[in-house]
């Protein structure tokens, strides 16, 4: 017995050996892009037009980045990603808040306090996760023009809090059907009315789906290209479309260490989400998908 159970460990290890190898070299493969505009971004520009973008500064320095901050020209202006850093924060904040807000209501509503035609209008929410950025472009821009809010920053909180109410809407309405309507029944027969209910007893039991919803909506807006650049101008263009304009410059040589460090600073947030929370995404998005 002894005999035959060391063949079977040494298959079981050399199993293990191999998907732990596989995984470590596709992680590798994955994030050698990452690894390239680190190592790239912390050299001098004679270093990497002497050298190779793989290889390891000689010298490690962070001018780049300084340069990408506070120097970095964009379009026909000089003063780097600082100030559009700062509009995408504005940007992102008040829409993720709103439309999570708002998708956390109507899941309740659509859930607790059903109506007729509620499962008409949660399908129609439902098709606007299936529309494309470039189907609300235009009346979109009708209606920020309408609204007197073109080219600002309130009004692309306003295009991103729209277009992500039907996820966040989606991300509710399937949590918090897995909650006992029995739940608030008893709290409806306690007293407690519409909103007692939801900020008491739905919005504390439905952290996880208001992780994942934060989290959706952050990337999706702070990675967004094409709402910002149709929908702002100049000094009010989030950090996208500056990191765009700024790797488009092609006065002299071209400055990849400031490129690669311009691109680290625009994702630096997203990355820095999803390190903090991201065990909490696949945890809430897998936690209605029991009922519903």
């Amino acid at each position: 017995m002894h005999i035959e159970a060391r063949p079977a460990r040494r298959s079981l290890q050399l199993g293990r050996v191999f998907i732990y190898g596989s995984l470590i070299a596709l992680a590798a493969f994955y994030l050698m892009p990452l690894w390239v505009m680190i190592v790239t971004s912390l050299k001098s520009l004679d270093e990497i037009y002497s050298g190779s973008f793989i290889g390891l500064p000689k010298a490690v320095t962070f001018e780049a980045w300084q340069k990408a901050w506070d120097e970095a020209c964009i379009g026909t202006a000089c003063g780097g990603l600082k100030p559009y850093f700062v509009n995408s924060l504005l940007m992102v904040v008040p829409a993720v808040t709103l439309s999570t807000m708002i998708g956390a209501v109507n899941g309740y509503i659509l859930t607790k306090w059903r109506f007729p035609g509620s499962n008409f209008i949660f399908g129609m929410l439902l098709f606007g996760c299936f529309l494309p950025f470039q189907a609300v472009i235009l009346p979109m821009a009708q209606l920020l023009g309408a609204l007197k809010l073109s080219g600002t920053i309130p009004g692309l909180v306003l295009v991103h809090t729209v277009y992500g109410i039907s996820f966040t809407t989606l991300f509710f309405r399937n949590y918090f059907i897995t909650i006992p309507d029995e739940l608030t029944r008893a709290a409806q027969i306690d007293g407690a009315g519409f909103f007692r209910i939801f900020f008491s007893i739905m919005l504390p039991a439905a952290l996880p789906i208001i992780v994942v919803s934060c989290i959706w909506q952050f990337t999706q807006i702070w990675n967004d290209f094409l709402f910002g650049v149709s929908f702002t101008a100049g000094q009010s263009s989030p950090i996208t479309v500056a990191l765009n304009n700024i790797v488009n410059v092609t006065m002299g040589r071209k400055q990849y260490n400031v490129d690669m460090a311009a691109a680290m600073i625009a994702a630096i947030p997203t990355l820095v989400v999803y390190v903090i929370a991201g065990r909490y995404f696949v945890r809430g998005l897998t936690a209605g998908a029991v009922k519903g």
